[in-house]
């Protein structure tokens, strides 16, 4: 069973058997990637990597069959498409163009990685998708997804080991 991310009427929503949860998406909406920076959330289905989180701000781990690990504060991400690091985390500093995961805001304060544009990484075909945790008002992301935190950590505690997350134009 697939996380379903579509657009419900004038909201997007994500959608697990027989959960539906508000979410957000990128700037651009769902949509063929076109080009690097396009603020698309992409379409199509995206394995489920692994489960970043902060334990400063949780009070114990995600409930996930997920590899789960703590975010540090000196995690990155490389976002820049001539590095040989693009698509992959990286340890702070950086000196080529990257995402802090360790953020001031609570968006990375739990990070599922998917596995979009990184087996094989393939210059400039888009940076790494997220789902993280949406801002108030469900704000629109750079191309990830987002949920409400308590949203998020149900969930994970649901999901299967084949879970992956869907981006979709239509219901």
């Amino acid at each position: 069973m697939d996380l379903i991310v579509t657009r419900q009427g004038d909201i997007w929503q994500a959608r697990y058997g027989d959960r539906i949860w508000r979410a957000a998406v990128g700037r651009s909406g769902i949509a063929v990637k076109r080009a690097e920076g396009d603020g698309v959330s992409p379409i199509g289905c995206w394995p489920i990597r692994a489960v970043l989180y902060r334990a400063d701000k949780l009070a114990a781990a995600p409930v996930s069959v997920f590899p789960t690990r703590v975010i540090a504060e000196d995690d990155g991400w490389c976002d820049a498409p001539d590095h040989l690091a693009y698509n992959r985390p990286v340890k702070l500093p950086f000196s080529a163009s990257h995402e802090e995961m360790w953020r001031k805001d609570d968006l990375y304060d739990i990070v599922v990685v998917l596995g979009q544009n990184d087996d094989p990484v393939v210059p400039g075909a888009g940076s790494a998708i997220f789902l993280h945790v949406a801002s108030a008002g469900y704000g629109a992301t750079a191309g990830c997804a987002s949920l409400k935190l308590a949203d998020m950590l149900e969930f994970l505690a649901q999901a299967r080991p084949d879970t992956r997350l869907c981006f979709r134009e239509g219901a």
